[in-house]
């Protein structure tokens, strides 16, 4: 059935002659480059603590699939039937294992936190973000490189992730002392993951003498998501124990110091992957960029904002 729907839609594209299709692939792209700077933002200038409420969601999200996607093991559609063909160039996107979507588990935290935030502000917001979301994950439909099913369990992921969050955050707000505990087993959960995503048994399916899938291009994803679940800790115990800034707010001076700092966040996003790629080899670069991102985010940045705007923590 989920291979009879990805040709259904097949079809449908082909009988519009893919008008759609650049839209599609533009929704995906924007949620696994650009969108996490909205929540970055937000922890910068609009409000700290609803900002970190969805960037942690995102951190733990994306680390904890990454393990469950590399223990499933699931080949992309077009491997498991030859009648799927990816749109447009999505299939150079299409990265890892097939399920759950890992676009969709990016896009789920992202927009759903910021639409629990917005919830007692302006509903309609929180209405549109999560029309994205869902958007998001019907796009890795229509474009051929996702099933059902890894669609429904990556949203699945989303919304727990969301709600335990949640649940941490209520827990260590009547609990400060305990923040350290929660850091520190996220630190070490992290490196067991890139322990067993390294060293678990993967399928080695060979159709013509050619190895059908290669597991170690498979895990380069693997190892810069759980690079997230790795940096976070680190990051926000820095942030914590020494900066202790606060959210600048939307006016003046504070809110150009917000908008400057997401012209390097911009570059290093769409410019730092290769060149770590190819100084540290593929694990080692996908991971090293996911952390220098995180500690720009959560650590780095807040101390120019506190050094700038005299703004700290009460």
């Amino acid at each position: 059935m989920d291979i009879d729907y990805l040709l259904l839609l097949q079809r449908f594209r082909e009988n519009i002659n893919d008008a759609l299709t650049p839209f599609m692939e533009y929704v995906s792209l924007f949620a696994v480059t650009f969108l996490i700077m909205i929540p970055v933002f937000v922890y910068w200038v609009v409000d700290k603590k609803k900002g970190l409420y969805t960037l942690v969601s995102y951190y733990l999200c994306c680390g904890f699939n990454a393990m469950l996607k590399l223990t499933a093991c699931i080949y992309r559609p077009w491997i498991r039937d030859a009648r799927i063909k990816p749109a447009g160039d999505a299939i150079t996107t299409a990265t890892g294992y097939s399920f759950p979507s890992g676009h969709t588990v990016t896009a789920g935290p992202i927009y759903g936190g910021l639409a629990v935030s917005a919830w007692s502000w302006k509903k309609w917001i929180s209405v549109i973000l999560v029309f994205l979301a869902l958007l998001t994950g019907f796009s890795r439909n229509y474009l051929g490189v996702h099933t059902p099913q890894d669609v429904a369990v990556g949203m699945l992921e989303s919304v727990l992730w969301l709600f335990l969050t949640m649940k941490i955050f209520r827990y260590i707000e009547k609990n400060p002392a305990k923040e350290n505990i929660f850091l520190l087993a996220s630190f070490i959960i992290g490196w067991l993951g890139i322990v067993y995503i390294t060293f678990k048994p993967y399928p080695m399916d060979y159709v013509d003498g050619k190895l059908l899938v290669d597991p170690q291009k498979m895990m380069n994803d693997g190892y810069g998501d759980i690079g997230l679940l790795i940096a976070f800790p680190v990051a926000r115990f820095i942030e914590k124990t020494w900066i202790r800034f606060e959210a600048t707010g939307l006016k003046g001076k504070g809110l150009l110091v917000g908008l400057i700092g997401l012209v390097p966040l911009a570059l290093m996003i769409q410019f730092m992957k290769a060149p770590l790629d190819g100084l540290l080899g593929s694990h080692w670069g996908h991971f090293t960029n996911n952390f220098i991102l995180v500690l720009y985010c959560i650590a780095l940045w807040p101390l120019v904002i506190k050094l700038t705007t005299g703004r700290n923590e009460e």
